[in-house]
């Protein structure tokens, strides 16, 4: 049976393929300019603080929950900034799949591609409450410093020797192998309706989360506002899922670690 759009026509190979192409242009447009608008939050705020640190102007005081509720707003757009590139392939491929299914499965109701890329945040989100409480303990231990937002020393080496121990386990290579093949895990996780949605957007950020959690900690060892590490740390996210040997990436970042961590602890006194 050919292919039918929803006023009963036929919907020929070329055409759905031009369908395909504009959804997933439209999508990576709504992606790019929601990624730069967090960058751009994120660099604003990095400078503001970086003025206020200039004139002495540092938080040293205890936090308040208005404190921990600022930080982890800061972190949930970090996570959008650093996480949606790393994303990416999985929406579009998400799109493609929605369109395909809509199209030749007879009047299949689309699936809310926005609901599926929620889902997904929702689970960075949580995770940024929690970095957020992290970073609180730490700030009220004075494990923290109050300019870089840079955990102590030997806290960095920890931080350092846990990302490059979990990054040679065989659940990191498992939650990898999910975010590496985007159509495996569209096919075997598909829900159609929009509670469907929702439910693939954090099943796929939980999978994402376990790949790469551990990784978000380093922020405490370069400096959680440091952009330069941060953008750092993104790029070997995307590197890590993009690249065919993702694995020997993961394996040779987690001897490098724990290298460092080494290093650190040593030189810690």
């Amino acid at each position: 049976m050919s292919p039918r759009h929803g006023w009963g026509a036929p919907l020929n190979d070329d055409l759905l393929a031009a369908v395909v192409r504009r959804e997933r242009g439209l999508t990576a447009a709504g992606l790019a300019v929601l990624g730069l608008l967090a960058w751009a939050w994120l660099v604003r705020l990095g400078r503001e603080m970086a003025d206020m640190a200039e004139m002495g102007m540092a938080d040293v005081g205890p936090w308040a929950l208005a404190d921990a509720g600022w930080a982890a707003l800061m972190w949930a757009v970090m996570m959008v900034a650093m996480m949606l590139p790393a994303a990416a392939p999985m929406i579009l491929m998400f799109v493609a799949v929605n369109r395909r299914r809509r199209t030749e499965g007879g009047g299949t109701p689309l699936v809310n591609t926005g609901l599926f890329v929620l889902g997904y945040l929702v689970v960075w989100t949580a995770f940024s409450v929690a970095a957020a409480l992290a970073q609180w303990g730490l700030h009220s231990a004075a494990l923290l410093s109050d300019d870089a937002m840079s955990a102590a020393p030997v806290v960095g080496a920890l931080v350092l020797a846990a990302a490059g121990v979990w990054q040679l386990t065989p659940l990191k290579y498992a939650c990898l192998a999910r975010c590496q093949a985007p159509i495996g895990f569209l096919l075997g996780e598909w829900r159609d309706g929009n509670r469907g949605a929702v439910v693939m957007g954090l099943r796929h950020g939980l999978f994402c989360l376990g790949c790469c959690w551990v990784l978000m900690g380093l922020l405490f060892v370069g400096g959680v506002m440091n952009l330069a590490w941060v953008a750092a740390i993104a790029a070997f996210v995307l590197v890590e899922k993009l690249v065919p040997a993702g694995r020997a990436v993961s394996w040779a970042s987690g001897i490098a670690l724990l290298a460092w961590a080494a290093w650190s602890l040593a030189h810690a006194g």
